[in-house]
Order: structure tokens, then sequence, then C-alpha cells
């Protein structure tokens, strides 16, 4: 047998010596916060699509609409009642064809009912008080902070295939506004219309007009909370970025009016494109996003400099999402990703498209059971500060990093995301109090980086005594290797709820701050180390 045999023989046999191992050294910049989010980042939509809502032969919708979602379900409110407040955004395509019934309605209104010639092919759709009763007792008991979006095409007339025109008209709103205030209901904030800014999705309206009538919302909002505290926020546009209208509309509706722009973001593509999974794992794909982050930075910056960026909705792919890949564990590489950009480029909020329905739910339609990403979520939430801070390495860019403030503790956590398959990263880490991660020297280039890595980091503890030894991991992997898994496991062990229904513990192990730091191909961790001597976040 030659020796090319063999050695073929050899590594079928032993397929991690084909492994590749890589080492890599990390700074992260405690001095300063780079950017801030608020202290509930994290976001989940909550849509009307009825279950008639179907794409690409699939209808996955069930019954997870605003109007016919169980809000009895066990499953339902334990889910949310983990994230102690989670943000839910009440909108979606069809907020435009939601009529209020409250007050002098001309004709009384009806269920969403399938026209092909309406928009989005549904007729009118209508929100019962009795249904909003319901609702706003579930957020309450949950303790969940409520975006509520509007209708913003009432009144006004389609005059060709997209262009809607005319003034907004408010008093559907006014009466059903009225009624939420009267009825002493919290919401955190009102969003003005749903993907009508630019082009449109299925219908836009001139920029100018917009904000017109955002301004006349404005006051409304003003007149109708003068006796009820907190006022809420108000959230525009709710559409895709587009630089001349998002700066039209900053320009007419003036200072103060919009308290932040909302936008949205499905930049994996249509839910039926067979190559999602390349886009979520390709490093490439994943940074083109980053210019609509930086240019609508810039447009705030120069146009509107008292208000603040939200992502309002993002579902990674459109239409309902991708069969399969959405509900995956794969998709965490792509959300996770997604939630450190943002918040390096000074977003807010996220809000993740949906927390219930279609295929990109956090919690699976039918069974109300959490995809992998709940709990991707629920461990940003936990764990990740305000405080945003700079990161930088020598490591390839199949390694994606974000540091942030560990979240309402000492500390900083970093999250690390391998979108390798076959590279295993050493992250080395140097510590000015003796406690290391073993940095290896191996070049003058990383010499010099170490260097600098010895100035800039420092660990809490002014005696050795007083320094906490270890750090905290949270390993999250596919069950058995399968990225298309809809079970995710947490430092080995899967993630399933408790038998009574309660969202398991998210236990981290702990390790010596003197062991190693390595994240294996196609894994993500978060990284807490409690001692981080951070002077921004103490």
């Amino acid at each position: 047998m030659g020796f090319a045999s063999f050695l073929l023989i050899f590594l079928t046999l032993c397929p991690a010596l084909a492994q590749i191992v890589e080492d890599t050294e990390f700074l992260i910049d405690g001095t300063v916060k780079i950017a801030e989010t608020d202290d509930n980042y994290v976001c989940a939509t909550l849509d009307w699509w009825p279950k008639e809502k179907c794409n690409y032969n699939e209808c996955p919708w069930g019954s997870a609409s605003l109007i016919n979602l169980d809000l009895s379900h066990p499953f339902l409110a334990n889910s949310i009642q983990a994230f102690n407040h989670l943000r839910l955004r009440l909108g979606g395509s069809l907020q435009n064809r939601i009529i209020y019934d409250v007050g002098n309605l001309e004709s009384p209104c009806h269920p969403f009912t399938k026209q092909g010639d309406e928009l989005f092919g549904f007729s009118n759709g209508c929100l019962h008080m009795d249904r909003w009763d319901e609702l706003n007792s579930f957020f309450n008991k949950t303790g969940a902070l409520v975006t509520f979006g509007l209708n913003a095409l009432r009144g006004r007339q389609r005059t060709s295939k997209r262009v809607w025109e005319g003034n907004w008209d408010s008093s559907n709103a006014h009466d059903f506004i009225y009624y939420t205030v009267s009825k002493g209901y919290q919401i955190h904030s009102w969003e003005f219309g749903n993907e009508l800014s630019g082009k449109g999705i299925g219908a836009k309206v001139d920029a100018e007009q917009y904000g017109e009538d955002v301004i006349h919302l404005n006051n409304l909002i003003d007149q109708l909370y003068k006796h009820f505290q907190p006022r809420p926020l108000l959230l525009a546009p709710g559409g895709f970025y587009d630089k001349e209208w998002f700066e039209t509309f900053l320009e007419v509706s003036g200072p103060g009016t919009v308290d932040a722009l909302t936008h949205h973001i499905y930049n994996l593509g249509p839910g039926s494109d067979l190559n999602l999974v390349n886009k979520i794992l390709n490093p490439l794909h994943l940074n083109k996003i980053a210019d609509t982050f930086s240019n609508l930075i810039q447009t705030i910056e120069i146009n509107g400099p008292w208000t603040s960026a939200w992502v309002g909705e993002s579902g990674g792919a459109f239409n309902n999402g991708g069969p399969n890949v959405s509900n995956t564990f794969v998709n965490s590489f792509w959300y996770l990703d997604q939630l450190g950009m943002a918040a390096i480029y000074h977003t807010k909020v996220y809000c993740r498209q949906t927390f219930i329905g279609g295929n990109y739910g956090l919690l699976d339609t039918s069974t109300f059971v959490p995809n992998p990403d709940y709990y991707s979520a629920l461990l940003w939430h936990r764990l990740m500060g305000k405080g945003v801070l700079a990161v930088s390495n020598n490591a390839s860019s199949y390694l994606r990093s974000y540091a942030h403030c560990t979240r309402h503790r000492a500390g900083v956590t970093l999250l690390l995301i391998n979108l390798s398959n076959q590279t295993h990263y050493g992250v080395n880490i140097e510590s000015s109090v003796s406690i290391t991660s073993h940095v290896k020297e191996k070049s003058n280039h990383k010499s010099s980086f170490v260097q600098r890595l010895k100035k800039t980091i420092s660990w809490v503890g002014r005696k050795s005594s007083d320094v906490t030894l270890s750090r905290e991991e949270y390993h999250l992997t596919p069950l058995d290797g399968n990225l298309q898994s809809r079970t995710m496991l947490l430092n080995g062990k899967p993630l399933q709820l408790t038998e009574n229904g309660h969202i398991p513990s998210l236990s981290p192990v702990l390790v010596n701050l003197k062991s190693p730091i390595s994240v294996s191909p196609l894994s993500i961790k978060f990284i807490v180390f409690p001692n981080f001597s951070s002077p921004v976040c103490t």
C-alpha cells in the first residue's frame, strides 16, 4: 500500500485530525462605549396574518394572528415572562388594513377575507375591543412592553398600482387611542404605518405627506395623553430604508416629533431560496447589511439627531421565512450576528419577525415550543448589556465577535460565532493581573498585538483573593451536529421545556480563567468575564 493511500485511509478513520486549529488574539477595549442600546434591546413581533396567508405552496401561520392567537396557552405566557419585560411590536403588512371597532364607524368592520384585487390579497380586517381587552390583560400579566402599529392608509386613495395619496384620516385611530387611554392600558409606543416608505411594499406614500401626517399624530398623542403618564413614544415609518425618503421625512416632521426611526431588514431574500443556509454561513453576505446600518446613522446624525434607530422588523428571509431553516439552529448564526452588528451601529431596539407565526417564529406556531432562536434571544437578553464595546482581533472573517458590558452586573460578555465548518479557533486574551488564557507569542506581529492587549485589558480584584478565578461559558451547538435541527444544545445538553412547560435554566459551565478559550466549528459561544475591569461597565 502506498503512503498516499495509507494517509487517505488514516484521515478517513480520524476525521478530527483533518480539522484546522487556529489561534487568534483578541483585544476588547473596556475604556469606552462605542454605542449603547436600550435596556430592552431584544424585541419580537406579533402579526395580523390569518391562516389563509400562504407562500411557496405552504400556509405556515395557523392561528398565530393577533386576532386568533390562543392567549391562554401556558407556553406562550411562560416564554414571554422569561424575559422579564419582553418588548413586543404589534404590526405587519395587514396593519394598514385594520379597522378598530370603536367610536362612530360608518359601517361595521368584518374579519379578513381573501380578495385578490385588494392590497396583499385581503380585505380590511377588524380589531374588536373585547379582543383588545384580552390582549392587554395578557400583556399586563406577562409584563410585555408594547409597540402598536397604526393603520396609516385610512382615508387615502390609491391613484396607481402602489401610490396612495391624500391626507390620513385619523378619526378611527383617535377613537382607538382614546379607548386605550380610558382603559388605562400601558402602550410603550405608537408606530405609524408599515412599509410605506421609499418604493413601498404593496403601497407607498410620499415622504412629505407622511411627515405632515406624523405631525398630526404627534399632536393627537399629546392631546389624548395630556392627563395620562407616561406619554408613549412615537415611531415611524416602519419601512425599508431609502435615503432620500427618510431625509425628506425628517425634514418635514421636524425636531422632537419622531422618537425613533424604525426600519425593516430581510437581507437573506425570499424564504423559497434554496441557498439560505449558504447565505447565513457566508460572512461576505452577512456584512452587506452593514451599509444600511451605517447610512441610516448618517441620515440621523445629519437630518434628525433628536431621534434614534430601531430595527422594527427583521425576519431574515421574507414571505414567512425559510421552511426548515428559519426555525432551526443554523438561523441563530444570522440572528445573533444581526443583533451584534445592529448594536454596533447605534441601534436601540431590534424586533424579530416573529415571536410566533410563520416559519421564522421564536416559538413553533402549532406547539408553542421554543425554536432555537428563542434561546439565542433569551441568552442575549440576559447576558449582553446596554454598553457596546469595541473588539479587535486577528481572526478570519468566519469568526464573528461582539462584546458588551454584562447585563445588570459587573464584567464583560463576549459573543463568538464560528461560521467555519472546519476551523477550531483558540481565542487568547491576556490579563494584566497574571490571570492569563495562555497567550502564545508566535511572531513579531502577535507580540505587538499582545503588548497592546496587556496595556488595555485588566481584571477586577485588589488582591488575588478578591478575584473570581472563573469565567462563564454558554456553548451553543445543534443536536447530533445537524445544523437544521430544531433542538439546540447548551453546553451539550438539549434545551427543552420543563415538565410544567417552563423555560429551562440556562446555566453556564464555569471554567478556570487560566484555561484556554476555544470555539468549535459551526458553533456559538457566549463568554462572561465577571472580573473584566472596565470603567464604563461599572
